[in-house]
């Protein structure tokens, strides 16, 4: 599996490309305001041919680039609850940050062409084959906003350099990976007092996500460095206190 990491240059959001090998199909990650360029460059250096565009959740930062990104043929997945952000990101985020970000971004918001809902296939079982090679599978993680999703992809990862230090392959020799968004950071979590966080249900989220994916499994925030979730269980204050809770 090729797995790439790339930087926006508005408030440093990640965008990921995972593809099954050098030369195939590939799906874009939460391509943010002043991405498209370089997510192009990758794909093209790489030989990659864009087949989805998937976002974690639809705040402005995740979500911005995602039209220029996809074009007028490729589909942009999002969870249902977060679709209707992708109508004005900007404004979803509230009257005090969206003026701030639409001061930011580089170019105007622009609808995706077609923007669906994540299929039900990726949602529930081993996920749903988005691109010939990729395999995805979304877990529901609500409390940062209402649909944000946690993206799970598994296998033996080619782009070493976006592994954290400690990531360790399963019991199979691939790697099990966790594109977060805003829901894990290393050592702090997604904050839930925009508009759509529910700090309950982050809490809610995140006991379930730390007692059902496996303690090696590699979180890929939305945002800094990477980390384990082993690591975060035994040290990222937010989340003990979540799991003391119940």
């Amino acid at each position: 599996m090729l797995l790439l990491r790339l930087t926006a240059p508005v408030l440093d959001t990640h965008a990921y490309v995972v593809a099954g090998a050098e030369g195939g199909h590939a799906v874009v990650v939460d391509p943010g305001a002043g991405s498209a360029a370089a997510v192009h460059d990758l794909l093209t250096s790489h030989r990659l041919t864009l087949g989805a565009v998937v976002v974690t959740h639809g705040h402005a930062d995740h979500v911005w680039d995602a039209a220029a990104v996809a074009g007028d043929a490729v589909p942009v997945y999002v969870a249902t609850p977060d679709a209707y952000r992708l109508d004005d990101p900007a404004g979803a985020l509230g009257p005090q940050l969206g003026p701030y970000f639409t001061q930011v971004a580089p170019t105007p918001w622009r609808r995706p062409a077609r923007v669906e809902p994540l299929p039900a296939a990726c949602m529930s079982g081993g996920g749903a084959t988005l691109v010939p090679g990729v395999v995805v599978r979304g877990i529901p993680a609500p409390g940062h906003t209402e649909g944000s999703t946690v993206l799970l992809v598994r296998g033996s990862v080619a782009g070493i350099d976006v592994l954290p230090d400690g990531a360790a392959a399963g019991p199979d020799g691939q790697h099990l990976i966790a594109l977060c968004g805003d829901v894990f950071f290393a050592g702090s979590v997604g904050r839930t007092d925009l508009s759509g966080g529910d700090e309950k249900e982050m809490a809610e989220t995140l006991r379930t996500l730390a007692r059902s994916l496996p303690p090696e499994t590699v979180l890929l925030p939305g945002h800094g460095p990477g980390t384990v979730l082993e690591r975060e269980v035994a040290t990222n204050p937010h989340l003990r206190a979540a799991l003391a809770r119940r």
